[in-house]
């Protein structure tokens, strides 16, 4: 019998074997044309997608996490990236809409797409893993409690599009060191 561990790898594998690169490609240009850039998520899913948005930063891109003082506003040419593994939270909801209202373009990332979260979106990015949408019963397809897979495979799709945006982008090495906090 397999391991904990080499069954929550095997099933990390089995999503990326069902993500579309060509969605990740489209997602990072979004990125990459954007003025500014501000992040949101609830629950464990912020935890990954604030680790994505230290890397945005890290290669010079203007990026905020939603929540900060000092994130600053949306508006045309500027990119709102959420990721509601599930499709929808209230808070994310009601942030899409004024995101979208404000004239910002809208990243939507998650596993479900026909969630109400994706209704806002220029561009749904699907990463199909187990959420708390469908963690019980019949449903349940993973051995790691409820979002976990999600959220574990948010953080290397987060990891693989910093990957391709430094190649994309041509950021160097050196010029991601030296956006580095000396503060810690």
């Amino acid at each position: 019998m397999a391991s904990l561990y080499t069954s929550a790898l095997r099933e990390l594998e089995g999503v990326f074997d069902r993500l579309n690169d060509d969605d990740v490609d489209k997602a990072n240009e979004m990125i990459a044309k954007a003025n500014k850039i501000v992040v949101f998520a609830g629950g464990r899913e912020k935890l990954q997608i604030m680790g994505f948005a230290m890397r945005l930063y890290h290669m010079g891109l203007d990026v905020a996490v939603e929540g900060d003082m000092t994130t600053p506003p949306v508006g045309k040419g500027d990119l709102f990236i959420v990721t509601i593994g599930p499709g929808e939270i209230s808070t994310g909801l009601a942030l899409l809409n004024v995101a979208k209202k404000a004239g910002a373009n809208i990243l939507f990332i998650t596993a479900q797409p026909d969630g109400r979260g994706a209704d806002y979106a220029d561009f749904v990015l699907t990463l199909p893993a187990q959420t708390m949408a469908d963690d019980q019963g019949t449903a349940k397809t993973s051995v790691l409690p409820m979002g976990s897979l999600y959220e574990g495979a948010l953080f290397i799709l987060f990891e693989i599009m910093i990957l391709k945006l430094i190649d994309n982008l041509g950021i160097t090495p050196e010029a991601m060191r030296a956006n580095h906090t000396n503060m810690e």
